[in-house]
């Protein structure tokens, strides 16, 4: 068993991510990047893009360039900020909303196909372990 921790953890990230972007551009045509924000969009409805950012750890010109191709795609749409009207917030289309229903039993598979083996309290155990190296790196 390898036990070089950080290596594994970078091949484990990378392979599920390829996984998960194949499944999503396959099934719902987008990435998983785009389904990523639209899930972001989803929870805070009317948030600014550099929110979006900040969750999903881009920065403020990748993920400029990433909603405008997904405005076009008809995915979400910009609206002028009330407060500053330099900046725009993001709202979800009908369509953005369609790609994260369908997606909804992708995602339940793909934490299914991870967690399979394992007991609740195994799986516990990992949540908080991954859930620690979240809040202190």
């Amino acid at each position: 068993m390898d036990k070089r921790l950080f290596y594994l953890l970078n091949m484990a990230r990378h392979r599920v991510y390829r996984v998960a972007d194949q499944q999503c551009e396959e099934a719902l045509d987008v990435s998983v990047t785009q389904l990523g924000a639209l899930l972001v969009v989803a929870a805070n409805e009317g948030c600014q893009l550099k929110e979006v950012a900040q969750s999903l750890n881009l920065n403020n010109s990748a993920l400029t360039g990433l909603a405008g191709r997904m405005e076009q795609r008809g995915l979400l749409e910009r609206r002028a900020c009330e407060e500053d009207g330099r900046s725009s917030r993001l709202h979800l289309t009908d369509l953005g909303r369609q790609k994260i229903d369908s997606a909804k039993p992708m995602i339940q598979a793909l934490n299914d196909h991870m967690t399979e083996g394992f007991s609740n309290d195994e799986i516990t155990v990992i949540l908080r372990f991954l859930n620690r190296l979240v809040e202190e790196f």
